[in-house]
């Protein structure tokens, strides 16, 4: 079904941005195979160029995952027109009343270093306004492996460092929100350990104790949870088989291109004729003013 959804987004990106996600979002709400969705979509595929329209309409496809992801767990979800001041995802509580905003997150396998920035944290901390919470939902293997300042910024600004494989987990166990599960524990994780978490042990608390927590919460073992990754795992090797041919193929094409058509390319992919109708799109206006 993951597949089924990167064509829609091929097809769609010729109608229009706007169109595109309505008919993506109506696609995600209502497909029965939402789980395999779920366990691909923090994968960017590498056939979606950098910086594309169907990048972007990709992300905000990311988007309406999560806010299903959210309604399948009992909360009452929507996403957000796209603003650059503001989540992307708000949620509700119909049993207890909090609210919280959620952006989503996805990378290429092909990603190397990322830092801060990549996450956010701060950023999604003030844009969650009048709501209790902030979560930030990105793969479980992406989160940095080594000390990051989002840890010790997650912790400060009480932002819910969460991960597609999270939900998975909850999801496939059919997890809803209940008198006996209230979900606020999770998001409110930053602020109930900040007081026992020491500065060298912030990543240890990411990668350990809100495992725990989480699987506390939902009446799983923390077992119950690896195993889980341990699937979570196999789809990955899997996917980056997939990337590694798409990558290989094209390398492949390359080599048979002649020397113009190698030039035309070098040419495109530094977008000198964008940049240069940008330029002079610019000056012409100055001139005007």
């Amino acid at each position: 079904m993951f597949e089924k959804l990167i064509a829609l987004i091929n097809e769609y990106a010729h109608n229009g941005f706007a169109d595109a996600n309505e008919k993506l979002n109506c696609f995600i709400s209502t497909t029965d195979n939402f789980i395999d969705i779920l366990a691909q979509i923090g994968t960017i595929p590498e056939s979606i160029a950098h910086d594309s329209t169907e990048e972007k309409i990709f992300a905000k496809a990311s988007d309406a995952v999560l806010s299903r992801a959210f309604r399948e767990l009992g909360l009452k979800s929507t996403v957000l027109d796209e603003r650059s001041d503001s989540a992307d995802v708000i949620a509700e509580s119909l049993l207890y009343g909090y609210t919280l905003v959620a952006d989503a997150k996805a990378f290429r396998l092909s990603r190397t270093a990322k830092n801060q920035k990549d996450f956010k944290v701060v950023a999604l901390s003030s844009w969650r306004k009048d709501s209790n919470y902030a979560v930030l939902c990105s793969p479980y293997y992406q989160y940095p492996r080594k000390t990051s300042q989002i840890y010790k910024q997650s912790i400060d600004h009480n932002v819910c460092l969460l991960s597609w494989e999270h939900l998975i987990f909850a999801l496939s166990a059919g997890i809803k929100e209940s008198e006996k599960i209230n979900l606020s524990c999770l998001w409110n994780f930053g602020e109930s350990i900040s007081h026992k978490v020491l500065a060298a042990d912030m990543k240890r608390y990411f990668l350990s104790d809100f495992d725990t927590t989480f699987s506390e919460a939902i009446g799983r073992s923390k077992v119950d949870f690896e195993k889980a990754l341990g699937k979570c795992i196999s789809i990955l090797q899997h996917r980056g088989e997939i990337e590694k041919s798409y990558l290989e193929e094209e390398r492949k094409q390359i080599s048979m291109y002649s020397r113009e058509q190698a030039i035309d390319e070098l040419i495109k992919s530094k977008k000198i004729d964008e940049k240069i109708h940008q330029i002079t799109q610019y000056i012409r206006g100055i001139s005007r003013a």
